[in-house]
């Protein structure tokens, strides 16, 4: 039930760092997110709460205890309850009017053509070791010319990229073609997404990071960061306001170090610089697993 919801009322805070023109068009805009665990979900409220009007969302999962440190929607009263239907709910408390389609599966290439059509911009939120499912992806959105945009909760900060459909695209950025393995395009993903790896200085205990179980740490500070810088990204790309730096170029912001680093990687992770750093990272790889088994 809508309560006598107002949309106008219910946004009218947002202006003055939007104009009221500005806010009208947020409201005809639809943002497509895959994943709704730990960025997703988040990503999804907040572009909610900014007022953009239609939502296209993606989730096979239902939540587990492991994701109470940082997903929105993991509570008590939701453990095992599938996540498109708990967040297709809060979405809906924060606007009774939002246009939301739910595909409560995976996005596959069966279904990837419906789930972008109509979209303005899509939001990467995958599970971090869902690489050909990210590729499909943004490959579809290239295709269509529809911004794709991607923030890593990594420590306590986010790294940041845009894939211009008329700029270097996903698959020449992060080469994950020409990977041998899943924990190589795992290497080449994080180093790609933050080139700077201001994060690495920093983690406590580096046994946590276990590439060949798909698991790693998380904050929940990194999460909302990247929620946060999502949400003014959307503005200048569904506005046409603004620069938003696109790939090879991104940001890292890293909130425990203090600092911000803007960064550019010609030919992506064929750059010398990054296929050091991805020989260092693999050395390093291997000698924690030869500690682990030691």
């Amino acid at each position: 039930m809508s309560h006598g919801f107002d949309y106008d009322a219910a946004f009218s805070r947002n202006i003055g760092w939007v104009t009221e023109a500005e806010q009208a068009c947020l409201r005809g805009k639809t943002v497509a997110i895959a994943g709704l665990g730990g960025v997703g979900g988040a990503h999804l409220l907040t572009l909610a709460r900014l007022g953009v009007g239609g939502f296209r969302i993606a989730d096979f999962d239902s939540f587990d205890i492991v994701n109470f440190n940082r997903q929105a929607g993991a509570l008590c009263s939701t453990l095992g309850q599938p996540k498109s239907t708990v967040l297709a709910t809060m979405t809906r408390d924060i606007n009774p009017e939002a246009r939301l389609d739910v595909l409560p599966e995976a996005v596959s290439a069966a279904n990837v053509d419906a789930f972008l059509d109509g979209v303005d911009l899509y939001v990467d939120s995958l599970d971090f070791f869902a690489f050909e499912a990210r590729r499909l992806v943004f490959s579809a959105c290239r295709a269509r010319g529809i911004p794709a945009v991607t923030a890593a909760p990594l420590g306590f900060g986010v790294a940041f990229l845009y894939f211009d459909p008329k700029g270097m695209s996903f698959d020449d950025y992060f080469q994950f073609a020409s990977a041998a393995d899943e924990e190589e395009m795992a290497l080449r993903f994080v180093l790609g997404l933050s080139p700077a790896m201001l994060q690495r200085g920093y983690i406590a205990d580096p046994s946590r990071v276990d590439l060949r179980a798909r698991k790693g740490p998380s904050t929940i500070a990194a999460c909302q960061l990247c929620a946060g810088v999502i949400c003014a990204e959307a503005v200048k790309l569904l506005l046409g306001r603004g620069q938003v730096p696109s790939a090879p170029r991104g940001f890292q912001f890293d909130v425990y170090r203090n600092r911000l680093v803007h960064t550019w990687r010609p030919w992506g992770n064929r750059n010398p610089i990054q296929r050091l750093g991805l020989a260092i990272a693999r050395r390093q790889l291997k000698k924690m697993g030869q500690a682990s088994h030691g």
